[in-house]
């Protein structure tokens, strides 16, 4: 396979990826922004929330697929900013895309962690 459709193959699989993403991020959001006004609309303050989300698996898992979501979602777009509107090359782009991820990751599990853990 030539350099140039190889390049074209990655690519599409990138965009693969961010729009199944996108998919799973629309359905987290909807769920998330429906249960936070449900809870607020219940009189719930934040305090209460965060005791009945202790112990909680189902909310782990719920927001732990939110999560890698991101995670697979984000640094696609970042790599492209990086090159279209910043000048990077690519494989610096991928760099910090994956780095950034790598952080989002890292940050984002262990908040679900820390709001689950009892």
């Amino acid at each position: 396979m030539s350099a140039v459709r190889a390049a074209g193959v990655t690519q599409a699989k990138r965009w693969y990826w961010q729009r199944i993403s996108a998919m799973v991020l629309a359905l987290c959001v909807l769920v998330h922004l429906s249960v936070m006004v449900y809870a607020v609309r219940g009189g719930l303050s934040a305090a209460e929330i965060l005791g009945r989300t202790q112990g909680n698996w189902g909310f782990a898992a719920f927001y732990a697929v939110f999560v890698v979501a991101c995670v697979v979602h984000v640094p696609v777009g970042l790599a492209n900013i990086a090159c279209e509107w910043w000048g990077m090359r690519e494989p610096a782009a991928l760099w910090l895309s994956r780095a950034f991820g790598l952080l989002l990751l890292v940050t984002g599990l262990r908040a679900v962690y820390a709001v689950v853990a009892v």
